[in-house]
């Protein structure tokens, strides 16, 4: 290959496009076609010709221009691109497509998927929550467990990872019951305790303190008003 063929090719340049085009334009009700024609008016477009004709377009994919004009009709009945007055330097007014229409539905439908994926990673976690709490207790939940841990997710917004730590901590504190674990959150809720990394520290303060509390009982156990055993029901 001549140097000045790699320097034509060069001035070709590159267009760049969205990637989330490519992973959502069959969910947005397009077709391949219709996607390589609107592909094919972005490039136009880069290139300066923001009107081609359906020949033009036709001549770069494997379409007649009657089809092609077809297609561009239809996307433009379904809010894909759109004819807009367009004007030069002179004042002249000219016809361009805009592909705004479609920007605006790429990102309406990357949204969407987003929130479909938040849906599905939540209903995931909660399930998630009441599998750990089943297996932790050795039985299934009773009606009244499910509706307690339906209104820390749904009215007290905890975080199901913060649920499955409270519970985590209920067991290592070897009080395995739903007031103590109601406590738990109550506690973190007041504190601020809002991650896995701060319920972790706040539960290894409240044990070191726990522990410290033992130590002072053993000390003033000949007293006749002994230190009270700390626990999370007596905050």
């Amino acid at each position: 290959m001549k140097k000045a063929d790699v320097l034509e090719w060069l001035k070709e340049g590159n267009v760049t496009i969205p990637a989330v085009l490519l992973t959502q334009y069959k969910e947005m009700g397009l077709n391949e076609q219709e996607l390589a024609l609107l592909l094919h008016v972005f490039y136009f477009s880069e290139k300066g010709n923001e009107f081609p004709t359906p020949a033009e377009l036709a001549a770069r994919m494997t379409i007649s221009a009657f089809e092609c004009t077809d297609l561009l009709r239809g996307l433009i009945q379904r809010g894909f691109i759109s004819i807009i007055d367009g004007y030069s330097t002179d004042g002249i007014r000219y016809e361009k497509y805009t592909l705004e229409p479609l920007w605006e539905k790429l990102f309406d439908q990357f949204i969407l998927q987003r929130k479909r994926e938040k849906e599905h990673h939540d209903h995931h976690q909660e399930v998630d929550v009441y599998s750990s709490f089943e297996s932790e207790f050795g039985r299934p939940l009773s009606p009244f467990e499910c509706e307690t841990l339906a209104m820390w997710m749904d009215d007290d917004h905890h975080d199901p990872v913060i649920i499955k730590a409270a519970l985590r901590e209920a067991v290592i504190s070897g009080k395995l019951n739903f007031r103590y674990i109601d406590r738990i959150l109550f506690e973190w809720k007041k504190n601020g305790i809002k991650t896995i990394e701060q319920a972790k520290s706040y539960g290894r303060k409240f044990r070191q303190h726990q522990a410290h509390l033992k130590e002072a009982r053993k000390e003033t156990r000949v007293s006749a008003n002994p230190v009270p055993f700390y626990n999370w029901l007596e905050q």
